[in-house]
């Protein structure tokens, strides 16, 4: 089985629990919330350390317990985050190396409020790289959880954007390099690429394309996110 499955039928699990806990006033249900989501953190610690790890599971329980509002505020939603695309003049592509895991990515970050998402995206580049961009479009809406950047659940909304200013400057705390490159000279580890870099490329390029995002399996649960819904084909990839 998959680590990235496992991954999501915990968080899932742990998302209905969480939730469940911040609505209801009932002592039988809260008990059974809370066994739910011990039977989560035991699929995550499975999944994340082998078997021998459930036996330390009991502390992501408390985590998650800790997490629990009251409400509305408490329904458990991914979170969002944002990604820039930058191209320059030459059609290379602006990425940085993260100093926390040593992969190379698109700059990206969480959501901050009062913010538009736009306006995040040209933050984020700008605090992370030094360079000054011009978000033009959106391109892609990814599953992060699916996309296999995160294991924790996270919607990712990705602008295409036009470097017009600035100079490479890498964030001390949070990026250990930062470079332009071309489609044949990336660096590695690149997360995600073979999921993103298509459309990522055909935007510098010039080619305007339907937004990237996940499509429905089916079945909605179960279903293999590989294949179209019903027919048993390959999807497209620059459609996925």
């Amino acid at each position: 089985m998959p680590d990235k499955v496992l991954l999501r039928w915990s968080e899932s699990l742990a998302a209905i629990a969480r939730t469940g806990l911040g609505f209801t006033e009932s002592l039988y249900e809260r008990e059974r919330f809370e066994e739910v989501l011990r039977v989560a953190a035991d699929i995550r610690a499975a999944a994340e350390e082998g078997f021998d790890g459930v036996e330390d599971a009991e502390g992501l329980v408390e985590e998650w317990l800790g997490q629990v509002v009251e409400g509305i505020p408490g329904y458990v939603t991914p979170k969002v985050a944002i990604g820039a695309a930058v191209g320059n003049d030459q059609g290379q592509l602006l990425l940085i190396r993260r100093a926390d895991s040593g992969v190379w990515l698109y700059p990206t970050g969480w959501c901050d409020v009062g913010y538009s998402a736009a306006e995040v995206a040209a933050k984020e580049v700008l605090e992370e790289t030094g360079i000054e961009v011009e978000p033009v479009r959106l391109i892609a809406v990814l599953d992060g959880l699916r996309l296999g950047i995160t294991r924790i659940p996270l919607y990712s909304l990705i602008f295409y954007c036009k470097a017009v200013g600035g100079e490479l400057r890498p964030h001390p705390l949070e990026c250990s390099d930062v470079g332009w490159f071309s489609r044949d000279n990336l660096p590695t580890p690149l997360v995600g690429v073979e999921r993103w870099g298509d459309t990522v490329f055909a935007a510098i390029n010039g080619e305007v394309r339907d937004v990237l995002y996940d499509r429905v399996r089916r079945p909605l649960w179960r279903g293999s996110p590989e294949q179209v819904a019903g027919t048993g084909e390959e999807r497209d990839p620059r459609r996925e």
